[in-house]
């Protein structure tokens, strides 16, 4: 018989309850605090269900209206430092955090509602309603509330979305040298979900103070946790990766409480992250004021024993027990609440003029439609005064280098000059620099600040994302290709891409992405592809794409030096190449939004990047085609250089736009079309283009070359122009 030994996981794994000597030994105010939370918050969601219910709340009302017992007992003891983010349901969670802000967790029953928490409830419900008034401004509403100086990071609507960057600000307070810590909240629905799982492993391996706080209210939607889990304790997945995890009742306020007392000590003394699930329950649908019996997936007697579970209830019935609380005193506080919501729905409401009995959004506080893209990127006033050198035009001393090498030295130096800049990545930290070895002089300088990730593009990604947003770091982030980057798809697009414009253009966004585009080493259909088009289409971004290595020292200082995301794209080509840069000079800037004329002519304009630059200079001397040539640089549409584009354009009447890759997500799609749009009376041709095929480069050395495009391609393109502008053969 083989021997078997029983394994223990590496943490503990705790049910929590309260006990009659624990609600004995509250302190009264705390209890009192946590009442008047409590109240405050029902009566707000209850004012926006009702406001849901007269049409006036555009979009979902994701009311946590039975759940508050969770985010009140968890968020009261919370400092204002200590940062909070949760997904689509966050009202309570993030009243919750803003009331303690304010109140220190304190409440007096008599006097429940002062300026200061009637104006956090004015500008919530502003919010959701899609107004000026609300913290981002109305373009966060329901589901993206956010108010920094509370501690507030903002709230996520794809769910588990939020986790890795509550990792990255986590990061960011353990590395500025704090105790604070990073609470994150999510449903039952999200601990099946990759970017919440990555992030557990994430937080773990790298100690960060961060608090996996789990709401399990039974339900995602319609779907019970049972059906889609056979583990439903949920607490169960923290010690899969050695994170102390326990299991609480959330409609006690208390025992949560208790929970996040132990959980913090161990945050904050340096011991890594923890988990809690709060089971808690919500008395409605998902969306809206029905019920989910009204739906048929729960029974009306499942709803009945719940309620009479209520938080609130618990809260009020324990301190009349103990003396704390007198009837008429509980009434008080729930007619204050109520009070202080009709207040703040008076202001923000008026009788409808064309329905009579009926109301609505008093005009004025709607957002200026002219308003509508503001925020999205910087003004880009964070480059004022900085030295600028475009090597198009230098002729002072030169040194030679090799393009990789000076990757690696601007980097370096970079890390060298700023004690804000990180370094993450998949191998970033080994291999002597990565496994192209732009890290190399980052190791040499700042080995601290490489850190190498594993192999969880979702969770780092997000890590990033949440590290530049709290503002203190500046993290480059390393995909070995840009393939990888579907993975971390939401984080990419959904989350660092929208944040600055979701939240209501107050969040600066930090953040280069650096990756490389490697068609034609034969890594086949899932390592090659040019990311050029993808990000140009999504918002937010900013994008740039070196030709040379004199243009990369001067585009990587200014896309890590701007307040917004910025993608880095090189070239596996272009990395061994030698050439002549600035000598003695990794710190000058290239300016923002500016092309380079690689080549002058009169027949044709050649619009290009990266490899496929030097591939087009070859073409036009092969092809005897006067074609102009243009070096974009910059990518994205509120960076690309149109007076240098529209000047050659008027000159030579045709464009070609020319890109390696393959067709369907090709950057010169949307350019094409903005060309046309812009110079169409200028244009004596369609906008012509040099692409790949449809498909994505194979394995085969043939079918990889026939897949993308060369020189001879670029070749065949010139002369087409000539001949249908009339030039002959």
């Amino acid at each position: 018989m083989p021997r078997q030994r029983r394994l223990e996981p590496i943490r503990p794994w705790v049910h929590l309850s309260t006990t009659r000597a624990d609600w004995q030994e509250a302190d009264p105010a705390l209890l009192a605090g946590m009442l008047g939370q409590l109240h405050l918050i029902r009566a707000f969601e209850e004012t926006v269900l009702e406001l849901a219910s007269e049409g006036l709340v555009h979009g979902p009302a994701h009311s946590s209206i039975g759940q508050e017992g969770g985010a009140v007992g968890s968020a009261i003891g919370l400092r204002t430092s200590d940062g909070m983010n949760g997904s689509h349901r966050s009202h309570h969670q993030f009243l919750a955090k803003s009331l303690t802000h304010l109140t220190g967790g304190k409440a007096d029953l008599d006097a429940l509602v002062d300026d200061a928490v009637l104006a956090l409830l004015r500008r919530t419900l502003a919010e959701i309603l899609g107004l000026t008034q609300g913290f981002s401004r109305g373009r966060g509403g329901s589901i993206h509330l956010q108010w920094l100086e509370a501690g507030a990071l903002g709230s996520n609507a794809i769910v588990g979305g939020g986790v890795p960057l509550a990792a990255g600000n986590a990061w960011a307070q353990r590395r500025a040298g704090t105790d604070d810590i990073t609470v994150s909240y999510f449903g039952d629905g999200a601990v099946n979900i990759g970017s919440a799982l990555e992030t557990m492993n994430l937080a773990a391996a790298w100690n960060l103070p961060l608090c996996f706080f789990i709401e399990n209210n039974l339900y995602a939607v319609s779907t019970q946790v049972a059906e889609v889990t056979r583990e439903d304790r949920l607490s169960g997945r923290g010690l899969g990766f050695g994170i102390p995890s326990w299991k609480v009742d959330g409609m006690d306020p208390l025992a949560v409480h208790l929970v996040m007392t132990q959980a913090e000590e161990i945050m904050r003394a340096g011991d890594g992250p923890v988990l809690v699930e709060a089971d808690v329950y919500r008395y409605y649908h998902q969306n809206g004021a029905y019920p989910g019996s009204a739906f048929g997936y729960r029974s009306k007697e499942e709803e009945a024993a719940w309620r009479e579970r209520d938080p609130i209830a618990r809260v009020a019935g324990e301190m009349r027990n103990l003396g704390h609380l007198d009837q008429a005193t509980a009434d008080g506080v729930r007619e204050q609440a109520l009070e202080a919501m009709r207040k703040v729905a008076a202001e923000l409401l008026e009788p409808d003029p064309d329905d009579e009995g009926k109301r609505r959004i008093r005009p004025a506080l709607w957002p200026d439609p002219a308003t509508v893209d503001e925020g999205l990127r910087s003004d880009a006033a964070e480059l004022a005064g900085v030295r600028t050198l475009d090597p198009a035009g230098y002729d002072g001393p030169t040194t030679s280098a090799r393009f990789v090498g000076i990757a690696s030295d601007v980097l370096g130096r970079r890390m060298e000059t700023d004690p804000r800049v990180v370094v993450l990545g998949e191998d970033v930290h080994r291999l002597g620099g990565g496994t192209n070895g732009v890290t190399k002089q980052a190791l040499k300088v700042a080995p601290d600040r490489v850190l190498g990730t594993p192999i969880s593009e979702n969770a780092f990604a997000g890590l990033a994302g949440g590290m530049a947003l709290d503002g203190r770091f500046r993290p480059v982030v390393e995909f070995m290709y840009p393939d990888f980057l579907w993975v971390a798809a939401d984080q990419v697009f959904n989350q660092i891409g929208k944040a600055r414009h979701m939240f209501g253009g107050h969040n600066t966004v930090p953040l280069v992405l650096r990756t490389k585009v490697a068609m034609g080493t034969g890594y086949g259909s899932q390592h090659l592809m040019d990311p050029a088009g993808i990000f140009a289409t999504s918002p937010g971004w900013r994008i740039v794409a070196p030709s040379t290595a004199a243009d990369y020292i001067g585009l990587f200082n200014t896309a890590l030096a701007l307040e917004d995301p910025v993608l880095v794209i090189e070239h596996v080509d272009l990395y061994p190449l030698r050439e002549e840069v600035p000598r003695d000079d990794l710190d000058y800037f290239l300016p923002l939004g500016k092309a380079a004329v690689r080549r002058t002519g009169s027949e044709v304009t050649v619009l290009s990047y990266l490899s496929m630059v030097g591939r087009s200079a070859e073409a036009i001397t092969q092809s005897e085609v006067d074609a102009e040539l243009i070096d974009l640089r910059w990518l994205d549409r509120a960076s690309l250089d149109w007076d240098t584009i529209g000047a050659s354009i008027r000159k030579t009447n045709a464009v070609l736009i020319v890109e390696q890759g393959a067709r369907g997500t090709s950057y010169g799609g949307w350019l094409a079309d903005e060309i046309q749009r812009r110079y169409f009376d200028w244009l004596d041709l369609p906008v012509q283009r040099v692409t790949g095929t449809d498909a994505s480069p194979s394995i085969s050395r043939v079918l990889e070359a026939a897949a993308i495009a060369g020189t001879g391609d670029i070749v065949a393109a010139l002369r087409r122009c000539r001949t249908e502008l009339g030039g002959g053969a």
